[in-house]
């Protein structure tokens, strides 16, 4: 049977889950092993990872490495998240690390963390016709992602998780009744944010992930002598709260029995949960007791067994809709040009030669084309650049997304120039993507010219040199006509064509 290792290095520790799966390909663990190096201590204060806890993740590695070589596993995936994602040394510690270990860790994004925690959550939970908030507490960050019918719409990463917040706000130097106070004020000062996030949608299901939450639902058993540990209601984390706020460091240790590296950041984390399931609106958090390293075998299961589509489409444009709906788009007019420039596309394989997931960038790039609008209508093609590089699509990598925001800028005026910074730092064959695709999208652009989505239809026709374009919709189409003449020399240079507007 198929070994698989996974390691999740945290802010807070590092853990290693090693599994295998069966001819059904079911998932069966192995063992579990967790190694407390709080990498968060050091980065969230001064910004690196010090010597000290370079030479303990090192050590913790090697031990892994141990593990994973007695189980005989023959695939390893590590990932990295907050913590080492903001270390100023972190190529250093990642290379000191595959040098020792030979384990090469990746650092991943929030949005790639809440894939992979979602792939866990989706094996114990049922997210069919649902709308899901997941809430994952971690030492860095906390993530909030909402799933519509098991997809994944949006995801925010804030800065507020467990060990950052004992650093930032110097929780031992303050006693814990005032640091306490200030994590309340900290939380609540992101309620705009995470109201944003969360909007007036109701919530169907509340899923909580992460070593703090569920170390809160055992609390919920042992403390409160509650039958099951699997979820968590407001009523007993106010109780819980209460109890802990009471009780000093030393107390929890000793009376909760609670490691060290978890009785310090146990109530910070607790606020943070309370404050969301609050705005929130929900009464209860489902606790399944799966994370990112669970993710991680899941992903290379399916990666294995080529179950996995990367980029799945239907996750990525239920991002991208989203993503639109974030910025107040015309959604009728981003819907209708991303179908016929698909359709364009499909209809010009002879012409540009690109792949389906140039396809699928392109639907993303014309639906989202206009959301530049949003800052400024002048000038909104540049802005929509802006605004697709610093926002991410589920589903799509940064290199994907440059492309998609790279096609969305080139939909009017300018065509790609070797001088325009955001375009000249492709690599040469995306280049080539972008105006191809480019070209293509001002084409479909124009023939929604009215945003009335008068144009139903098309066809095509290539007679070198021409390209014919017919046509077919509500009324005369004069101004999509018109539109189709004065966006169509960039499609004409590109694939070499001349383009004639049948009658």
């Amino acid at each position: 049977m198929p070994v698989f290792a996974a390691i999740d290095v945290g802010s807070n520790a590092m853990r290693l889950s090693v599994g295998s799966v069966n001819a059904a390909r079911k998932m069966s663990v192995l063992e579990n092993v967790r190694e407390s190096v709080r990498l968060g201590m050091d980065v969230f204060t001064s910004g690196t990872i010090s010597e000290e806890t370079m030479e303990n993740a090192i050590d913790a590695f090697k031990r892994f490495r141990q593990v994973i070589d007695l189980h005989g596993a023959q695939w390893t995936r590590a990932v990295a998240t907050s913590a080492t994602r903001e270390a100023l040394n972190r190529d250093l510690f990642i290379d000191r690390i595959v040098q020792e270990s030979g384990i090469e860790v990746v650092v991943i994004g929030p949005d790639e963390e809440a894939r992979l925690i979602q792939l866990a959550v989706e094996e114990r939970i049922n997210l069919k016709n649902t709308l899901a908030m997941l809430v994952d507490i971690g030492g860095g960050s906390t993530e909030i992602t909402l799933s519509s019918d098991g997809k994944i719409i949006s995801t925010e990463s804030f800065k507020m998780g467990a060990v950052r917040l004992l650093q930032l706000l110097e929780g031992k130097k303050h006693g814990e009744k005032q640091f306490n106070q200030l994590v309340r004020e900290y939380v609540d000062a992101t309620q705009r944010r995470l109201k944003k996030e969360i909007g007036n949608e109701k919530i169907d299901l509340c899923v909580g992930t992460g070593g703090n939450i569920e170390t809160l639902a055992d609390l919920r058993r042992e403390v409160l002598g509650r039958e099951k540990d699997s979820a968590l209601s407001m009523e007993d984390l106010d109780t819980l709260i209460k109890k802990l706020l009471a009780m000093t460091f030393e107390e929890r240790v000793s009376q909760l029995r609670l490691r060290p590296d978890r009785a310090d950041v146990i109530v910070p984390a607790s606020i943070v949960l309370q404050r969301i399931m609050k705005q929130a609106d929900v009464k209860e958090v489902a606790i399944p007791r799966v994370g990112l390293k669970d993710g991680l075998l899941l992903d290379m299961v399916q990666e294995l067994f080529g179950e996995r589509k990367s980029p799945q489409r239907d996750q990525v444009m239920a991002s991208a809709l989203q993503l639109g709906r974030k910025y107040m788009f015309d959604e009728q007019h981003g819907t209708t040009v991303s179908r016929l420039a698909r359709e364009l596309f499909d209809e010009t394989r002879n012409l540009h030669n690109l792949t389906m997931e140039d396809r699928l960038l392109l639907e993303v790039a014309a639906l989202l084309h206009d959301i530049g609008t949003f800052i400024d209508m002048g000038e909104h093609h540049k802005h929509t650049l802006y605004l697709l590089n610093a926002t991410p699509v589920i589903g799509l990598t940064k290199a994907q997304m440059a492309i998609v925001a790279n096609v969305a800028r080139y939909h009017r005026k300018s065509q790609p120039k070797p001088q325009h910074d955001a375009y000249r730092v492709l690599p040469s064959r995306d280049r080539v993507v972008v105006a191809k695709l480019a070209s293509i999208l001002r084409i479909a652009d124009a023939m929604d010219n009215e945003h009335a989505a008068k144009v139903s239809g098309f066809s095509v026709e290539l007679r070198r040199p021409k390209f014919l374009l017919r046509l077919e919709g509500e009324g005369d189409l004069l101004l999509e006509k018109w539109a189709l003449l004065k966006k169509g020399p960039m499609f004409e240079e590109i694939f070499n064509v001349k383009l004639v507007i049948e009658e």
